[in-house]
């Protein structure tokens, strides 16, 4: 009867390590596939990023260019103004006691002299404008050059995780198959049924500190002292998850073919 029951838990405890080997190879490959679908999220971003910075170079370089054309429109109509004012004064000395129009010439030369002071004021205000937006300019120029380098950078690194990932899926996918076929088809199907129903995969889950891992509702007594003999197979009342003591998981880590996790 003894030795009857000794087998029992020995296949039991086997079965839960086969089990679990499983769950870290599939939990490692759901991280590969994971990985794999967000390379080109995140790839979109650094490029929609980038896409934002030239869009802002472009605009500040036209804006820049728009400022020099209307300084050299002030310029022009400062040349204008000045040519008016030595058409005037010839004017001037052509008067000859005609009071009203060399008042009327005087009023358009002082007119002219006050439009020459605006558009000089102008020009100052539209220099420091440019002088302001060439800085701008620089800052934003550094920037695109740092974030088109870090995107090259990234894409290169990315890549090279990719051609690691590539490896070890294969190798991971090997040992899949064999723990698989350990395992018995029954309990298989529903360590399956379980992963394809729970949101992150995890289909054998540890207890620590008395609750399954990832949950907050605790086991009874009762069934943590069922857990630790493993002599049979428990399910989680609240997540549908089968359970394993602490102690086991970390046995079968230390001994995983699992790869570590990349950052």
């Amino acid at each position: 009867m003894e030795n009857k029951i000794q087998e029992t838990v020995t296949k039991v405890a086997d079965q839960l390590r086969v089990l679990y080997n499983l769950q870290l190879i599939d939990s490692r490959m759901d991280e590969i596939k994971n990985f794999r679908i967000n390379i080109p999220v995140e790839i979109n971003k650094l490029e929609e990023e980038l896409e934002k910075v030239k869009i802002t170079l472009k605009d500040i370089y036209e804006e820049i260019i728009s400022i020099e054309q209307n300084i050299d429109k002030k310029n022009k109509e400062i040349k204008y103004s000045e040519n008016l004012i030595k058409q005037y004064e010839k004017q001037k000395d052509n008067v000859v006691r005609n009071h009203k129009e060399l008042y009327f010439i005087e009023k358009e030369i002082d007119y002219q002299k006050l439009e020459i002071q605006l558009s000089e004021k102008r020009i100052q205000e539209m220099n420091l404008k440019i002088y302001k937006s060439k800085k701008l300019l620089e800052n934003k120029e550094e920037i695109f050059r740092n974030q088109k380098e870090h995107l090259f950078h990234k894409k290169k690194e990315l890549n090279k995780i990719l051609l690691e990932n590539e490896k070890e899926e294969k190798i991971l996918l090997e040992k899949s198959i064999f723990f698989a076929k350990k395992v018995d088809n029954n309990l298989l199907k529903t360590y399956k049924k379980i992963r394809n129903r729970v949101k992150n995969g995890i289909a054998v889950a540890p207890v620590q500190r008395g609750a399954p891992l990832g949950s907050y509702l605790s086991i009874t007594p009762q069934k943590y002292s069922e857990l630790i003999q493993r002599n049979k197979l428990l399910i989680d009342e609240h997540s549908g998850r089968i359970l394993i003591d602490e102690e086991l998981a970390e046995e079968e880590k230390k001994k995983s073919f699992v790869f570590c996790s990349k950052k």
